[in-house]
């Protein structure tokens, strides 16, 4: 449930999302001395997981600027676990799509979460490949930034019928290895288009009206952190397959709100 915050709280979180703007451009250019180059390592982690020496780098450039600034503060992060802190938390995922950046596919993204009393209240969702930032804050609406040039207004497209809406997802095949591939057939015949257009690219397509659906059916919350607050500043809705508002469902869906209900009823049968 979302908790009223008081006019101090409303300038701290202003102050933490001026100040993760810049970390996270910053993280983007650190990131990007390794995409595409000769100098990138793999290795795969105990859950058969790709990382990379620029997933590190990348988080630990954060948490040690965040520790400066803000050393009150707890962080999350996927790469280097927590550090507990007070009101404010930080949930960080450095780069998310890692499968996307080892191929060198531009189609990745570095996901920075706030909660505050364990309530999401801002996210910043960057491609730095592409040169995009989609941003969001309580009440303060959500943003995209493209090249450098000022703010726009994110908003989630009106289309209000799946059958002229595009469903995008990280990976078709999933559903149907991980045994729910009736749920990928179901969404296949209702949606107009379905594209694997993925991780938090997906979501940043509907966030700014390019497409009207994502879903994936295994999400950590370092994946979902910042979603869910820029998601809904859009317009749209954030949710796991259950239909409840949280980054930490373990699995999510995103439309523009149009038919969400009509999506969660058609996925039901896998959603326990």
């Amino acid at each position: 449930m979302s908790r009223r915050m008081d006019a101090a709280v409303e300038r701290a979180l202003a102050d933490r999302m001026r100040f993760a703007l810049d970390v996270a451009e910053k993280s983007a250019q650190l990131v990007l001395r390794y995409f595409r180059t000769e100098d990138l390592s793999v290795e795969t982690k105990s859950d058969a997981s790709p990382v990379t020496i620029a997933d590190r780098e990348a988080e630990q450039f954060l948490r040690d600027q965040i520790g400066l600034v803000f050393p009150g503060d707890g962080i999350l992060g996927e790469e280097h676990g927590e550090a507990e802190g007070g009101a404010f938390r930080w949930i960080l995922d450095p780069i998310d799509g890692t499968e996307s950046f080892i191929r060198g596919v531009p189609l990745f993204g570095t996901l920075i979460g706030l909660e505050w009393n364990g309530d999401p209240v801002g996210g910043i969702l960057g491609l730095p490949a592409l040169h995009e930032t989609i941003y969001a804050w309580r009440g303060h609406g959500a943003w995209l930034v493209r090249e450098g040039r000022r703010p726009k207004p994110a908003r989630v497209s009106s289309v209000d019928s799946p059958d002229r809406s595009l469903l995008c997802m990280t990976s078709p095949s999933a559903f149907h290895q991980t045994g729910i591939g009736a749920t990928f057939d179901r969404l296949a015949r209702e949606f107009g288009k379905t594209r694997g257009w993925g991780d938090c690219y997906a979501y940043a397509l509907v966030a700014t009206g390019r497409a009207e659906a994502a879903i994936d059916h295994r999400m950590h919350i370092w994946d979902s952190a910042p979603l869910l607050p820029i998601l809904e500043e859009a317009g749209g809705r954030f949710t796991d397959w259950s239909g409840v508002a949280t980054i930490d469902g373990g699995n999510a869906l995103a439309t523009n709100g149009q038919f969400h209900d009509d999506v969660l009823r058609w996925i039901a049968p896998d959603a326990e």
